[in-house]
């Protein structure tokens, strides 16, 4: 059946409009004729008058029409000719055609009517009985197509009412046609090690049962939004080329009690059909959520259900039965322990933000499609994006190339990529936006003094520019580049914390009066120093101590009042210190402070190498430029698939790079 269009109503309606336009001679819109039946008798008198304008006969039913003369239609129908309609008649039944022709033709002589004719009533019954059916017949037919709508048309979807207990998944019949394999996977090595091993179950599981080993049933790809989960499970598909069933966990949630368990029973039944093959669901959080933590669910809840019948099916396999299943979260703290537990996913798969290194390859695979300048310095890029996804990469070299595009550039520079990175991470450029003098020169010692405390700070982030341009919400910003740690020491926080302070510490100094402009630094700087507190214990009083707590629906905190209040006033006495000790440093750099705020009432952005001419060379070694260029992942260590796969990708990006040349 083709895909149901509101414009076929209103073709029929149209169709229907001009089938009546046409059997009614154009009256199908106009008010009907005024007419009514008399006898034979009185239609010899009224024609004997001369109130006959023509005559129809029709001789199968020995009836005619008199159309009546507009001059004499009061005197037959008491109204007036408007109301008449167009042409009024009488109906007449006679007895003899030959005693009626022969009357006609004598008042026709005599003048009395204008003439009579024949007509075919057989035709117009045809028409008249098409015309009676058709409203029937359109209801009809519009209730069959409404309940094969509803059925799934019939062939097997799973659209409709009657299959909307039906899986929703889209199925590859070979996982190949995805057309992705693990060298479109950029960076995530370890990630791909460890599902390597179901491709190689999938591929030869025979080596695996001959030992009386047992694949892992299901692995759960755990990360950050835009780190490549679903890539990576198309990978593996890819690689494995087996079919492979994808769907969002949001599917099997329905409006229906009882849809979603049925959607998952069919799934699995139509997967143990294509055994081998891979199931893929992502955002598996949307019915995988822990249960009973919600107080206002009861025990019929819909999403509880679907996920009893997901446990059951999981759980319900048979050994060895080719069934994997891949699941995609970001929120792994929120699944119920049961989904978890060894026999369903039995392992975790931590796909995380990519470091310097994969940062670089995730750059060289998107820049295949982009025409760049070939003096381009990926290393550059990759260090100007700490903390970027996968996919951030990937939007970075999108807007890089229609910034270029909008400057008429025939290839995307180096410059092109910094205005893109700006773009993401501050917003829009508002040069239009008023502001008085006072505001902007506010603004000007405010970022100024971010800058001067990060530069004398030695555990705070390496500046790169700062700019008084309004971007977005922010009225200003400072642009930094941020240390890769795995772990913060509490000096390194406190000195970020002291440069957070540096913008409204110069406020007070300098103009004797603080603002607004404060409002983001200093709750970023209230977060992190609970955050020190409660949960890292860096407090002297509290020290040692975390109170964070996991549990959804907790109305309780973990510690008492006279706990908080304690807890209140060591950020208060955190805050305080560092807040003295920027107001301090700008005391000691007031002249440096004052010609880095003027510099920027001028020019608006600067850059490190301006604030280097005014406070001289930064004290403190970047730690940015200590980060270890040699720790890309070692394939010595991988399997011989993964290990061809990495080195087939750096040969397509050499390739890549040699024709860029």
């Amino acid at each position: 059946m083709p895909k149901f269009n509101m414009n076929w109503i209103y073709g029929i309606v149209a169709i229907t409009l001009a089938i009546l336009f046409m059997v009614q001679g154009g009256n199908a819109f106009t008010a009907p004729s005024a007419n009514k039946k008399i006898s034979y008798t009185q239609f010899k008198e009224y024609v004997s008058k001369g109130y006959a304008q023509n005559v129809i006969i029709n001789k199968d039913q020995s009836s005619l029409k008199m159309i009546v003369n507009r001059a004499h239609i009061r005197e037959i129908f008491q109204i007036d000719g408007q109301r008449a309609g167009k042409d009024p008649y009488l109906n007449v039944e006679f007895g003899s055609v030959d005693e009626l022709e022969k009357f006609l033709t004598d008042q026709q002589k005599a003048g009395k009517i204008g003439d009579f004719s024949y007509e075919n009533e057989k035709g117009n019954d045809f028409v008249s009985l098409l015309l009676n059916l058709s409203f029937p017949i359109f209801l009809i037919v519009m209730w069959i197509f409404l309940m094969r709508r509803m059925s799934g048309g019939g062939s097997g979807s799973s659209g409709g009412v009657f299959n909307v207990g039906k899986s929703k998944a889209k199925m590859y019949e070979k996982g190949n046609d995805l057309g992705i394999t693990f060298k479109d996977v950029a960076g995530q090595a370890e990630a791909k090690q460890e599902v390597q091993e179901i491709v190689d179950f999938l591929k030869n599981p025979k080596k695996y049962t001959d030992l009386g080993g047992k694949i892992p049933k299901g692995a759960l790809l755990v990360g950050p939004p835009g780190t490549g989960k679903t890539l990576l499970a198309k990978a593996v598909a890819g690689e494995a080329g087996v079919p492979f069933f994808s769907m969002s966990g949001s599917d099997f949630v329905e409006m229906f009690v009882g849809v979603g368990a049925s959607r998952v029973r069919d799934l699995f039944r139509q997967a143990k059909e294509k055994s081998p093959c891979i199931i893929f669901i992502d955002e598996i959080d949307a019915v995988g959520r822990a249960r009973s933590k919600n107080p206002s669910m009861g025990g019929n809840d819909e999403r509880e259900n679907t996920l009893n019948a997901l446990l059951t099916e999981m759980d319900g396999f048979g050994t060895n039965s080719g069934v994997i299943i891949l699941a995609a979260t970001n929120r792994a703290d929120m699944l119920d322990s049961a989904l978890l537990r060894a026999g369903r996913f039995d392992r975790q798969i931590h796909v995380d933000l990519p470091d310097l290194p994969e940062r670089k390859d995730i750059f060289k695979v998107h820049l295949r499609r982009v025409k760049v300048d070939p003096n381009l310095d990926i290393d550059f890029l990759s260090r100007q994006t700490p903390g970027f996804s996968g996919a951030d990469i990937a939007n970075v070299c999108n807007e890089a190339a229609l910034i270029a595009a909008r400057h008429d550039r025939k290839s995307v520079g180096k410059q092109d990529f910094l205005d893109a990175v700006d773009r993401i991470i501050g917003g829009l450029e508002k040069k239009t936006k008023i502001m008085t003098a006072d505001e902007k020169r506010t603004i000007a010692l405010h970022e100024a003094g971010h800058a001067t405390i990060s530069w004398f700070c030695e555990f705070a982030n390496p500046l790169v520019k700062v700019s008084i341009v309004p971007r977005g919400r922010a009225l200003g910003a400072a642009w930094y580049l941020p240390e890769e740690r795995q772990i913060t020491t509490k000096e390194q926080m406190l000195d970020e914390m002291c440069a957070l302070l540096g913008g409204r510490a110069a406020e007070e100094l300098c103009t004797g009066h603080i603002s607004t402009g404060a409002m983001n630094d200093l709750e970023r700087v209230t977060k992190n120093s609970y955050a020190m507190i409660a949960y890292a214990g860096m407090s002297d009083n509290l020290p040692n101590i975390c109170y964070y707590n996991n549990q959804e629906y907790q109305f309780q905190k973990p510690y008492s009042e006279t706990t908080a209040k304690l807890i209140d006033d060591e950020v208060q006495k955190m805050i305080n210190s560092q807040y003295a000790r920027a107001k301090q440093i700008l005391i000691e750099h007031k002249e440096g402070h004052a010609k880095l705020a003027d510099q920027l009432l001028k020019k608006e952005v600067i850059f490190a190498e301006d604030v280097e001419k005014i406070f001289g060379v930064r004290p403190w070694v970047s730690r940015s430029q200590e980060i270890m260029q040699d720790n890309e992942p070692k394939l010595d260590d991988m399997p011989d698939e993964v290990k061809a796969a990495e080195e087939e990708h750096q040969r397509l990006l050499q390739e890549k790079e040699s024709d860029n040349v």
